[in-house]
């Protein structure tokens, strides 16, 4: 059984603990898979309804995507718990004699490339979901438009949440091209969505006031 499929009283108390994992990579994907759940709750309010008719085929594919992404954003909770382990043991290698200094240094450059994959992988799914909210919030059921800003702004949470996964390992990295290739493609996504993200909110509440 993995984090995933834990009760959520279950999940919060190990985050609370002092385990290692999950940690806040784990939970910024489990935040992101909620927040697109959110939208795709919208959806489902939404098809079979007279009144949005002229939508229900769009409605049906956004939430097609919304459960492809809710599933790998699940399985980004327990990758991102996986990838930790070998990076938490680079850490503890010994650097008594120059071998194992280049050892561990060669062992560290891998496994932080993969701990940068996971949380980058989070990022680009919560960017994902950010642009379906949209759709969702804008044609989506009236009734149901606040769980679509709710949405977004989970969902940016969790994109900034797993954007500090990145910059930490990237910041050990020691070959500095490759980190800024990532830290690039990481500032760009912060750069768009968290914005689109405020604005789908601000939408929805102006729509509620």
């Amino acid at each position: 059984m993995g984090f995933s499929d834990i009760p959520c009283d279950e999940f919060v108390e190990v985050l609370a603990s002092k385990a290692p994992v999950p940690g806040g990579g784990g939970a910024s994907a489990l935040a992101g898979a909620i927040g697109t759940a959110l939208g795709n709750m919208v959806g489902s309010l939404t098809v079979g309804k007279k009144k949005y008719a002229s939508v229900e085929a769009e409605m049906h594919e956004l939430k097609a995507r919304c459960d492809q992404l809710q599933k790998e954003l699940l399985v980004l909770v327990e990758k991102d718990a996986e990838v930790f382990a070998p990076l938490a043991k680079a850490y503890g290698m010994p650097i008594e004699t120059e071998e194992e200094k280049a050892e561990k240094a060669r062992v560290m450059e891998l496994v932080l490339k993969d701990a940068c994959g996971v949380p980058m992988e989070i990022m680009e799914r919560c960017c994902e979901a950010i642009e379906i909210l949209k759709e969702f919030a804008e044609k989506g059921s009236v009734i149901a438009i606040s769980d679509a800003g709710v949405g977004a702004s989970i969902c940016k949470a969790a994109l900034r949440g797993a954007s500090l996964n990145v910059f930490i390992n990237t910041k050990s990295m020691a070959d500095r091209a490759y980190a800024a290739q990532l830290n690039a493609k990481a500032d760009a996504m912060l750069a768009k969505y968290p914005q689109m993200a405020d604005e789908i909110f601000e939408g929805v509440l102006a729509r509620l006031r």
